[in-house]
């Protein structure tokens, strides 16, 4: 979590979807994938993809907030914009207007989880089918549950972590939980210790 310019994320547990956002000094609470955090995500499994990844836009309701400063491009969501998450679409994993004849989730949504978010550049360049489609940081519901995939977080959280992002930055899902990262038991340090402390002369 060293790279100032890498927005690392990482679950508390292998079986939480609750996690934390780090990016340079400040951490912000999130929810991730109801599937955990996947390093073989599919479409539909709902998980959040492992790796590194570039942030590519941001997407927000103009009537119902109003966008800080920020430095990675923006555009207002318009009533027909909408994002493909059909395999079999040319426009897999993309911005689309609709309706269409294409499976896809409307942008302009009552419930204001997209009334901000950023697009993770996941399976977009090209996108395959069948990897996964429409992963972004976006609004959490009020309880924090799980998403179908996507990082979300509270509304102040967000608009404070957009100002914060610029074309450089990347995120980073980590797959192994925070639970999974427990510091050595004392009989791992002592075997440590005794290897630290050996010297050829002890042959």
């Amino acid at each position: 979590m060293s790279d100032p310019d890498v927005l690392t994320v990482q679950a508390d547990s292998g079986d939480s979807s609750l996690g934390w956002a780090f990016f340079w000094d400040r951490r912000w609470r999130c929810a991730l994938g109801a599937g955990g955090v996947r390093e073989d995500k599919v479409e539909g499994d709902a998980a959040t993809p492992a790796g590194e990844y570039p942030l590519r836009h941001i997407y927000f309701r103009n009537d119902r907030l109003v966008l800080p400063k920020v430095r990675l491009p923006a555009r207002a969501i318009g009533e027909r914009d909408g994002w493909c998450d059909d395999p079999r679409s040319p426009s897999y994993n993309r911005l689309v207007h609709v309706p269409n004849e294409w499976s896809h989730e409307k942008m302009w949504r009552e419930d204001g989880l997209y009334d901000l978010l950023v697009v993770v550049g996941y399976n977009d360049d090209p996108p395959e089918a069948e990897w996964g489609s429409a992963i972004f940081l976006h609004i959490a519901r009020d309880d924090m549950s799980p998403t179908r995939g996507c990082i979300a977080f509270a509304r102040d959280d967000l608009l404070e972590l957009v100002t914060l992002l610029g074309p450089e930055t990347r995120i980073n899902a980590l797959s192994l939980s925070a639970a999974d990262q427990k510091p050595p038991s004392a009989t791992e340090d002592d075997g440590m210790k005794q290897f630290e402390d050996f010297d050829e002369k002890d042959w």
